[in-house]
């Protein structure tokens, strides 16, 4: 019996999408994961297996990962994972960085008393995270405090194309050394300057501090290069 994708997925919701929507969510997620890691070839009837439908979704969600830049098909090799090198993923860091200030902009307008409430609660674990440098939890609620302002962005072409980027986030990171413990408070006084912009209802300050932080992190990963010294 081939072996499941090791993905989490919400039955609920996939019972109202299509098998090829279906495929395409989680052969995304499991890019984004890293369950298919950059450079593996990719068999339409090996995932089929895994994700217990037919390979026709699975052709259909293979031509839209194409599509969006995580797999491509090489002569005499096949389907594979996309492989990033350093230059395109800092140039997608950049227009990630762009994107997620669009978006910051958008929710400081629509975001309603529940989501500041809900950012707020973020803010208390990620201080939790910062003072124990619990990675995984910041991780977690980095991940969830992101989402919450895609949601309150309102705009699904704007939310498609950060999901999208978010493999190449991950690729970034596997590369990377890694945050220090001296990073983190540094974070954390970043999250807690966009919610204060959003209390604000300041749509440009929203926006300028959400892609400083971005590309502030990017150079803490190693995927940009440090912006040069100003001379004396």
């Amino acid at each position: 019996m081939a072996t499941p994708l090791p993905i989490s997925t919400n039955p609920a919701e996939d019972d109202t999408l299509s098998l090829g929507e279906q495929a395409f969510r989680r052969l995304r997620d499991a890019i984004i994961r890293g369950a298919l890691p950059a450079g593996s070839k990719i068999s339409e009837r090996g995932l089929a297996a895994r994700l217990g439908i037919s390979a026709q979704p699975v052709r259909e969600a293979l031509r839209r990962l194409e599509g969006d830049g995580m797999v491509v098909t090489l002569p005499r090799s096949g389907t594979v994972v996309a492989e990033v090198g350093p230059g395109q993923l800092a140039e997608l860091g950049r227009i990630r960085a762009a994107l997620e200030g669009v978006a910051a902009a958008l929710a400081a307008e629509r975001l309603e008393r529940e989501g500041l409430t809900a950012l707020t609660g973020l803010l208390r674990r990620m201080e939790a995270g910062t003072e124990a440098a619990d990675h995984a939890a910041l991780d977690a609620a980095n991940e969830e405090f992101h989402a919450l302002i895609h949601a309150a962005a309102g705009n699904a072409f704007l939310t498609r194309s950060l999901t999208s980027l978010r493999a190449y986030d991950h690729a970034g990171r596997q590369r990377a050394v890694g945050s220090t413990p001296r990073d983190l408070p540094k974070s954390l006084a970043e999250h807690k300057a966009i919610v204060a912009a959003f209390r604000r209802r300041d749509a440009a300050l929203a926006e300028a501090r959400m892609r400083q932080h971005v590309l502030r992190s990017l150079v803490t990963n190693g995927v940009l290069a440090p912006p040069p010294k100003k001379a004396r």
